[in-house]
Order: C-alpha cells, then structure tokens, then sequence
C-alpha cells in the first residue's frame, strides 16, 4: 500500500473513531432528557396532554378553544402539558398558567428554532423527540388533540400504538373539532379497517368531541369508580414504554 492509500485509511480510520466516540457520549445526553423529565414531571400528576398546530394565530377558533380546554382542565385540578411552542401549544399554557393547576411546556430544539411560549410554570428542552414523547405519555391522564399538523398526528400515532399495542394502559384519546378529523377518522374506517390493519375494535380508543366542557367532563366520566392514578399492573407496564 503506497503512502496516499496508508494516509487516507488512516484519516478515515480517525474520521470513523471520531464518530464512533460522538455516537456513544450521545447515549450521556439522552440519558439526562430522561432524568431530568422524570424529576420535573413525577410531581405533576393528575396531568393531561393537549397537542395541536404551531401555526395557528391567536384569533383562531381553535386557540381559543384550545385555552378556554385548557383553563377548564386547570381549574379542575389538572396539570397541562404542552409542547411549549406557538400556536395552539402557546393557548394550552396560556390557559393552564391563568387557572389554579401547573403550566407544562415539553420544548423541542429544531433547525428553526422553536422560542418557548411565556406561559410555563416548567419549561423543560429536549433535543431528541423520541425522549420528549415519552414525557407527554409517561404522566398523562388524558390525550386531547386540537387540529395540527404531521407533529400532531405523529403524537396522536404514538398513543394510539401504545395502547393498541398494550405498552401503555389506556386512556381518554379525544380529538377536537369534528370537521377537521372527520377525513382521517373515515379514511380509519373505509380504508384501515376494511383492509384488515386495523380492527373496529379500535376505532373505540377515540372519542371526538367539540365542546369544551363535554371533553372534561369526558375525562371524569372515564375515571368514574377509579382514581386518577394507574393501578399496580398499569405501573409496571409503563415501565416498559
């Protein structure tokens, strides 16, 4: 081997090493999302998750249905958790902050980086989005979710495949504002279930209810004869997220 072909499997020997090394300090900062989501978070209970469009103005009906969702669940004893950006995210905290429970922001650092709302009593940052959906699941009571965009059905996904799937013990899923998910909830229908990749059986993880009020009181109906807090089995299955 002449001395190019030696300096340049040296370079990519270093080059591969290098990365190699990045790779594995990576797991550090990964592990740190998580324990500093754990020791933020398990205190926040009864909480509910509320995901909806980054892109929705302040004058939309849905932020400020969003809100007055938000404010309901806070003043019944709810901490709200959000994804702690603009949009229907900024009318979750918004709403929360303004009632009696705890404001939850879960922010994502993105290439265009996403300014955390103002409205936050625990505003935490995540770079991986995997350890950030954990959060939103790991301590929820309920998943609400308001019109959005990929980031929002990709939430909407993650639950529905965790319950369906047995990881997570079940939960309200209640999406709001019927004409928006009405397309998708069809496409379920006609489509998944008449191929045989989903089961009708569950369509019934979901609810869809638009008013504000009906969707908490959806919330206590669930848990009527229970409490809040998951049973010794759900404990352990949550465990294995």
């Amino acid at each position: 081997m002449d001395n190019k072909n030696t300096e340049s499997h040296a370079e990519e020997s270093a080059g591969l090493e290098n990365l190699l090394t990045r790779e594995s300090w990576k797991i550090f900062q990964i592990m740190a999302e998580f324990v500093d989501g754990f020791e933020n978070l398990a205190l926040i209970k009864p909480s509910v998750s509320i995901f909806g469009s980054a892109r929705t103005p302040e004058d939309s009906p849905y932020y400020l249905k969003a809100e007055k969702i938000s404010r309901l669940l806070s003043d019944s004893g709810f901490s709200v958790v959000s994804g702690g950006g603009p949009g229907i995210m900024e009318a979750v905290n918004k709403g929360a902050h303004a009632g009696k429970s705890t404001s939850i922001g879960l922010n994502i650092m993105l290439p265009h980086e996403q300014v955390p709302n103002t409205y936050q009593d625990i505003s935490l940052n995540f770079r991986h989005f995997f350890t950030r959906k954990v959060m939103f699941v790991k301590y929820a009571t309920a998943y609400i979710v308001l019109p959005g965009g990929f980031g929002t059905l990709d939430e909407l996904a993650e639950i529905l495949t965790l319950i369906q799937t047995g990881k997570s013990r079940r939960i309200p899923i209640i999406l709001v504002e019927s004409a928006f998910w009405q397309g998708l909830l069809e496409w379920f229908k006609n489509t998944m279930v008449d191929y045989g990749t989903i089961s009708e059986s569950d369509l019934d993880l979901i609810k869809v209810i638009d008013d504000p009020q009906q969707v908490v009181d959806a919330i206590f109906d669930f848990y009527h004869g229970r409490t809040f807090e998951p049973s010794a089995e759900e404990q352990e299955r949550m465990l294995r997220l």
